[in-house]
């Protein structure tokens, strides 16, 4: 029998629960990163249907091997959620308690804090309890399961939502499957025993032998799961390489950046097509492949991909490779990035090192600052020195749109020239195909019939002109 998971977090009765937000600042890391990471973290919560109320943050040179906090921070944390602040010690022989080593060492960084953040943690006073601590790591299931003693709440750390994210928005077949098989890897080693864990299913012949104890038979059903789910998964996949390769001698332009950098708008200003466009983080996982409009000779195709993320759990990756296999495909990539942002720069890098790591790095590469509608012109120029030879646009500007389709005509249907050319009153079927492979700049009547100035590359009007010959 399948293996079946509920979800990693499901929303109570309350329309947005509120969460606190929980992350450590360690040594490397600067206070704007740490802000922009911790910001991110708060729109990724709100993509799930949950409310930031607060944050809480701390300088430590790593995070304690139990708790993350120290003891003092994570009393702070326990008032915005009404728990104790405390977690429950479970000794066991020959096991070293926590309070010797570890006290000694959240005492020298709870030390280490700034006035400024304990003067934060004064003024900002628990005015609603918290119903979710979201942790700005990746957590061990220990960590997790003391930080849920000691809140007395749900603990989601950064992979956790967003694996649920995804979970939420994959539509297709083959996404859903490459989620669950991410949220299985997730779920397997925080797995616990119930209060009955010791039962064990008997075993052997007639019963005979130790068998599996509840906790062993579960993660045994995970790994079956996960078998059955890459089987059916091959043969998706299966499917995705032969409509690819049925594509490959078709010029492919590859969009790719941050979540949330505007590449699904791009795209349906590129094709005139119906793509879903939302203000959220990961809106589209599914990859989606459409015809550049107005159409050239040949087609040239553009593919819209899941978006990328800091922290992007590795699991994630290995199993959306099929889909970002369609990056390593590509003639072209359009790398787009929010121009607005101020972490446009670590957005670089993180898409960077995804494509280095799918072996899509060798792809020619468009840099495209998107969203420059937002950006002042002293903004405008600075990036134009910062990132000399990458384009500048808004996908939602029909003019910048239209630029940067030339510049693909151009690079794959050779350079765009203007024409004028006569369709006879008998001939006007050819009108509409000429205003679907070319960009018509004039159009007018006169006894001839029909006269239009159009801009479209060579091969495109040699057809045109053949076809009017005929």
């Amino acid at each position: 029998m399948a293996f079946e998971t509920s979800p990693l977090f499901q929303l109570t009765g309350d329309e947005r629960p509120p969460a606190v937000v929980v992350a450590v600042q360690l040594p490397g890391v600067t206070d704007g990163e740490l802000a922009s990471s911790i910001a991110e973290l708060e729109r990724l919560a709100k993509t799930l249907g949950l409310d930031p109320i607060a944050r809480v943050t701390q300088r430590r040179g790593r995070l304690a091997s139990g708790v993350v906090l120290g003891d003092g921070k994570l009393k702070e944390l326990a008032e915005w959620t009404g728990g104790t602040g405390v977690v429950p010690t479970y000794e066991k022989p020959g096991s070293r308690k926590r309070g010797d080593d570890d006290d000694e060492l959240d005492e020298e960084e709870d030390d280490d804090e700034s006035e400024s953040d304990d003067e934060t943690s004064a003024a900002a006073k628990p005015t609603a309890k918290a119903k979710v601590v979201l942790v700005d790591h990746d957590l061990s299931p220990t960590q997790q399961r003391n930080l849920e003693r000691a809140t007395g709440v749900d603990v989601l750390d950064r992979t956790s939502v967003i694996l649920e994210i995804f979970h939420r928005h994959a539509k297709t077949r083959e996404a859903r499957l490459q989620v669950e098989i991410a949220r299985l890897k997730y779920l397997a080693p925080r797995l616990r025993e119930s209060s009955g864990g010791g039962d064990r299913v008997r075993g052997g012949v007639g019963g005979k032998g130790a068998g599996e104890s509840s906790l062993e038979l579960d993660r045994r059903r995970i790994r079956d799961r996960i078998a059955e789910l890459r089987d059916e998964l091959a043969s998706i996949e299966g499917g995705a390489k032969t409509r690819r390769a049925r594509r490959s001698e078709l010029p492919t332009v590859a969009l790719v950046g941050y979540t949330n950098a505007g590449k699904s708008s791009l795209m349906r200003s590129l094709t005139s097509t119906d793509v879903y466009i939302a203000d959220k983080l990961f809106a589209t996982l599914d990859t989606t492949v459409r015809r550049l409009v107005p159409p050239t000779e040949p087609p040239i195709l553009i593919t819209d991909t899941v978006g990328f993320i800091k922290k992007l759990p590795h699991d994630l990756v290995a199993s959306f490779r099929s889909t970002l296999d369609e990056a390593g495909d590509a003639d072209l990539l359009l790398h787009l990035v929010d121009a607005s942002d101020p972490a446009l720069a670590d957005h670089i890098a993180v898409t960077k090192e995804v494509l280095r790591e799918i072996g899509a790095d060798e792809v020619p590469t468009w840099l495209v600052l998107n969203k420059i509608d937002r950006v002042d012109s002293f903004g405008r120029r600075a990036l134009a020195e910062r990132y000399p030879g990458a384009l500048q646009l808004s996908a939602k500007d029909r003019r910048d749109v239209a630029t940067l389709r030339d510049e693909l005509i151009a690079k794959f249907a050779g350079a765009l020239e203007e024409a004028e050319l006569v369709v006879p009153w008998a001939a006007q079927r050819l009108v509409h195909q000429i205003h679907e492979s070319a960009t018509v700049l004039a159009e007018e009547h006169d006894e001839l019939g029909t006269k239009l100035r159009v801009r479209a590359p060579a091969k495109t009007l040699e057809a045109l002109r053949a076809a009017l010959a005929s």
